[in-house]
């Protein structure tokens, strides 16, 4: 398995072009506190779910749930560059770094040159303590007869 990802990797190290670069989660924190956006990459219900908390941070999905699986998201590229620009710094992240790692090959590839694939993503943010935004839950109201 790890040989088998390890040639993943490096298949899609050498096909963008440009290596992925992976930051574990200080470096994220760090490259973040210095003025990096946040590129998540999960689906919109895993981010409203929690997200890390960031002063830039976008939300474009890489893939989405089908009824058949996951598939890539076609319109991923036009909508990043709808938002960034080829030259803005960003950090990659998704929940584990799967996917974002795929999508940070996709943005090298496509020109842009500052990005970091956040290896670990959301689950290491959360492990690690650091501060997460959370869509708030619904207060429980109870009428006392």
């Amino acid at each position: 398995m790890f040989l088998h990802g390890l040639f993943l990797l490096l298949l899609i190290s050498r096909s963008s072009g440009a290596e992925v670069i992976t930051v574990d989660v200080r470096a994220a924190k760090n490259l973040l506190e210095s003025g990096y956006g946040y590129l998540d990459v999960r689906t919109a219900e895993e981010f409203k779910e929690g997200h890390v908390d960031a002063a830039k941070i976008f939300n474009i999905p890489y893939m989405f749930n089908t009824p058949e699986g996951r598939v890539k998201n076609p319109d991923f590229l036009k909508k990043v560059r709808s938002l960034c620009k080829e030259e803005d710094r960003l950090v990659v992240g998704c929940q584990s770094g799967a996917r974002s790692l795929h999508a940070t090959a996709d943005l090298l590839g496509a020109g842009f040159k500052h990005v970091s694939n956040f290896g670990g993503g959301h689950m290491a943010w959360v492990q690690n303590g650091l501060k997460v935004k959370a869509r708030e839950k619904p207060a429980d109201h109870r009428s006392d007869l």
